[in-house]
């Protein structure tokens, strides 16, 4: 139990920052698991840290810890440390969004601690039996939706091109790919076009999967001689999200069958919407006419938000949880965290805990005193901001373009330009440099140092231009 739990949590790092792990799960441990009732027991040092996962966590919990329990679908028993309270008062404790999303079993009488168990969700499946269809077997996340995804100049495109085709399926862009870093909104944005596809047909069948799920789904398929029956219930669907799709790399027979059921889908008009981490080109053990495939439509990136979005998406989700958020405090947290919107939801999370623990007020002064480890912004990812932004504004070339795969030569050159300035007027790694600029690996950053090197030993032309750069960086 303890290496499936710290397994989980390495998980949960990566995917929600080492913030939330510390305030919330550090305390946590997986205590029991039944195979039979598919329960997973959790101990929690208190109530409040029981209900606060169970508000904002549960589905981590639910989509990480199944996988590594090979279950196909969980409850969950929390047991505190603490005596239980009455589950009247549990109930008075618990906000109001965990108890529309769960069911909750009054306490069993334990002088010790009783567990809460939570029932999975009610709407993970529903089949039409008038027409065999079967509608979802992942639940669409409900409190992913257009209305509360925060748009700016980094996730325009990818909005806008995801938006289109809940109206337009299949007949706009298919498929649509859509590709960022680790929490920046692509699975925000599968599942807003899940939930509004439904709203607009309730009867339109829409499969959201994981490719973890659709690994393990394919090997069952072989395991219990079931693989016609995988192929087909592809072939039911009018829309199919498939969320990560890099790590299909190097797995050849579930390359093999993906790509079958993707031509079926596609001869059919049905719409497939993609998501990875990266460019279709550059997802390494992926076959090349899958790759192809996947450029078929339109494929839009999502990028690091900058300052003002940062602070849009913090008011919006304090506003969603009727917190009264300071503009000083969402400018304090928006510079301190600077690419992942999991870890700044949970700078605030931990703020708003913070105050609701002592009865206080949220302050500039608590913030700065609760988000210590984040420490002060860090100078370097200031001037990689600066250095980025008087580049683009001398070459007349967008920062998101510099940000983005694209490879036409004039924005290349512009991006080759950057890196070679962080290079030489910060003191970032030459892996921070290539993660701020698109997530790129060190080589990129080395390979554009060293081309600009030799391109200035030739032209002086280049050498004033960047000297003029040069200067305006250090006074800016």
């Amino acid at each position: 139990m303890h290496l499936i739990w710290d397994e989980f949590l390495k998980i949960i790092k990566e995917e929600a920052g080492s913030q939330v792990v510390e305030t919330w799960f550090k305390a946590v441990c997986l205590e029991t698991w039944d195979a039979t009732t598919h329960t997973v027991t959790l101990r929690v040092p208190n109530q409040f840290v029981s209900s606060w996962i169970q508000n904002h966590y549960l589905e981590l919990l639910r989509t990480h810890l199944a996988r590594l329990l090979h279950a196909p679908v969980l409850k969950f028993a929390f047991v505190c440390t603490t005596p239980s309270t009455p589950l009247q008062k549990a109930r008075s404790i618990i906000p109001a969004a965990v108890l529309s999303d769960a069911e909750f079993v009054a306490p069993t009488a334990s002088p010790q601690a009783a567990p809460l168990i939570v029932a999975p969700r009610t709407h993970i499946a529903a089949v039409d039996r008038s027409n065999g269809k079967e509608r979802s077997t992942i639940a669409l996340n409900e409190n992913y939706r257009f209305d509360n995804f925060i748009v700016g100049p980094s996730n325009s495109l990818a909005h806008a091109a995801a938006r289109a085709i809940c109206t337009n399926l299949s007949s706009v862009y298919n498929p649509l790919f859509i590709y960022g870093g680790t929490g920046l909104g692509k699975t925000h944005l599968l599942h807003a076009i899940g939930n509004q596809v439904r709203a607009q047909n309730p009867d339109a069948v829409v499969r959201y999967e994981t490719s973890d799920n659709f690994i393990n789904d394919f090997i069952n398929s072989i395991r219990f001689d079931r693989s016609q029956q995988f192929r087909n219930k592809y072939q039911k669907v009018d829309v199919v999200l498939f969320d990560d799709i890099q790590f299909l790399s190097n797995k050849e027979q579930t390359q093999e069958v993906f790509f079958h059921i993707f031509n079926v889908l596609y001869e059919q008009q049905k719409q497939i919407v993609l998501s990875s981490d990266t460019f279709p080109k550059e997802i390494a053990g992926l076959q090349s006419r899958l790759k192809s495939r996947m450029e078929w439509g339109l494929v839009a990136d999502i990028q690091v938000p900058d300052t003002e979005t940062k602070m849009a998406i913090l008011r919006k989700k304090a506003d969603y949880h009727t917190l009264n958020l300071p503009d000083d405090v969402a400018e304090f947290i928006a510079a301190r965290v600077i690419s992942n919107i999991r870890e700044l939801e949970g700078a605030l999370i931990r703020v708003s805990a913070f105050a609701a623990l002592t009865n206080q007020k949220i302050s500039i002064e608590m913030a700065k005193r609760v988000l210590l480890t984040l420490g002060e912004p860090k100078r370097e990812s200031i001037l990689l901001d600066t250095i980025i932004k008087i580049v683009a504004k001398h070459y007349d070339v967008a920062i998101n373009d510099i940000r983005s795969k694209k490879r036409h030569q004039n924005i290349a050159n512009v991006r080759q330009i950057a890196f070679y300035m962080m290079k030489k007027m910060s003191d970032c790694s030459l892996q921070a440099i290539g993660n701020y600029v698109g997530g790129r690996d060190h080589s990129t950053v080395i390979h554009a140092v060293t081309k600009v090197e030799k391109l200035l030993a030739l032209d002086r032309t280049l050498c004033q231009k960047l000297g003029i750069i040069e200067q305006e960086i250090l006074t800016s």
